[in-house]
């Protein structure tokens, strides 16, 4: 034992509380409130050196999201590593209109592009267990975290059965006859050169996820582009894209034959994300 205290470590710590306290938590296998209760209780010398290399790790600049290698959204916690992209609370927004267009259809089919940890696809799939769910990512890594995830956190029982996870670049790995009521996606839309991709957790997160290496909006192109031939009508396609797109986005989609075409706003007031529905 060593007569190093929680309460000390938290004193002692340079980073944001709140930051500290998920770290110690993560450690010790302790609960919030324990931090509180046992907070003069002397720890374990490995606990103590396990903390602070975490705590080193994050002074660096690594994600906690990627320290501890877990991250709530949607009510859901789910695994994540370097492979994928971190959750964003913003990206409820997209599973939540997604939900309600689903609102008088049974068992709809639902198609994620680019799914990552899977979160999207999850959160959809265990909200409306009769849902068909389909996700699609080009990395290997990314599909490996999204299976853990649906195996972990979905009923193997559900109704709509588990979610089709496939490796592929949007569209092409997808049966030919394989139509959805709904595709959503959180596609990479930060353009090459974007001083954001050299801040913070961006700087840990796959490259591959984030931009386009292109101008933000190549690959919302593709997946609006062949949308039509894979939705059946009037399905819904609902598109997550950067603060400044949404003008962009709505044109590329009216200009690909969608209707009642608009965006969504976020908690923060930004046009997070833009859809459309196929006329039919």
């Amino acid at each position: 034992m060593s007569s190093t205290t929680p309460a000390a470590l938290l004193r002692a710590s340079p980073l944001p509380t709140l930051e500290a306290r998920i770290l110690l938590t993560h450690v010790l296998g302790w609960r919030q409130t324990q931090l509180i209760t046992r907070s003069d209780e002397a720890l374990e010398i490995a606990a103590v050196e396990r903390y602070r290399a975490l705590e080193s790790r994050r002074v660096a600049g690594e994600p906690v999201t990627q320290l501890v290698g877990a991250r709530e959204f949607f009510g859901l916690e789910f695994e994540v590593t370097p492979d994928v992209l971190i959750p964003r609370p913003e990206t409820e927004l997209l599973v939540e209109t997604a939900l309600n267009a689903m609102d008088s259809l049974s068992q709809p089919c639902v198609l994620d592009l680019g799914t990552g940890t899977g979160a999207i696809a999850v959160a959809i799939a265990s909200t409306r267990a009769d849902a068909r769910v389909w996700a699609v990512d080009r990395s290997a890594e990314a599909l490996a975290v999204a299976t853990r995830n649906a195996a972990r956190l979905l009923d193997t029982k559900r109704p709509g059965g588990t979610v089709s996870l496939t490796q592929g670049d949007w569209y092409g790995s997808l049966a030919a006859d394989l139509r959805f009521e709904v595709i959503v996606s959180n596609p990479p839309y930060i353009a090459d050169g974007d001083p954001h991709l050299a801040e913070g957790d961006l700087r840990y997160e796959p490259r591959g996820a984030l931009t386009d290496e292109a101008d933000g909006l190549s690959a919302i192109r593709k997946i609006i582009s062949g949308a039509p031939a894979r939705l059946e009508a009037p399905g819904v396609l609902w598109i997550e894209h950067g603060y400044d797109q949404a003008e962009a986005v709505r044109a590329l989609l009216t200009g690909s034959g969608f209707a009642d075409v608009r965006s969504e706003r976020d908690l923060a007031g930004i046009e997070r994300i833009s859809g459309g529905r196929l006329p039919g």
